[in-house]
């Protein structure tokens, strides 16, 4: 896409060209269900009406709407935007199948870093307190590492949940 926009436009300062081609970027995700020749139709006849009634932001392209080599530029940089989105579209499964394995991912790597700690003050109040409060017998937590700790307190609380 940027690779067009060096090619397109030659006659427009820098600024210019960028609001076009945002707008022109803008139109095509707006309506993705239009075909190219759909959008370059609906741009130029938007852009003669708003030009008619003085009420363009585009008014440095009022000399040149009816030029055909102005037409077959923006039809050539919908094209591109077109492609862009369709492939965009066609990658949001695949991004978020990536997502998702790399929240299990962290979730995994973070289960692994709760294996080798010791628990924590915390944990071993809270295991401490639950078992007092439901009259369990206390288990010999002394070697336990912070994730067996966390899935103690855990089945604790599943089993006292479903009593």
């Amino acid at each position: 896409m940027y690779q067009i926009k060096n090619r397109i436009f030659l006659e427009l300062s820098k600024t210019q060209k960028s609001s076009l081609c945002s707008f022109l970027r803008s139109l095509v995700k707006n309506f993705s269900d239009k075909s190219v020749d759909e959008l370059l139709e609906k741009f130029i006849d938007d852009e003669k009406y708003y030009l008619e009634i003085n009420s363009s932001r585009f008014q440095f392209i009022e000399n040149m709407i009816d030029d055909d080599s102005f037409r077959k530029d923006v039809k050539l940089f919908l094209e591109v935007c077109k492609k862009y989105y369709d492939y965009q579209k066609a990658q949001e499964p695949l991004k978020l199948a990536q997502k998702e394995y790399d929240k299990q991912k962290r979730k995994f790597l973070q289960e692994v870093k709760m294996s080798k700690e010791n628990p924590t003050k915390r944990q071993l109040s809270y295991y401490n307190s639950l078992c007092k409060r439901y009259n369990l017998d206390k288990k010999d937590v002394e070697n336990f590492s912070k994730l067996e700790m966390r899935d103690l307190i855990q089945e604790i609380l599943d089993e006292q949940k479903d009593n």
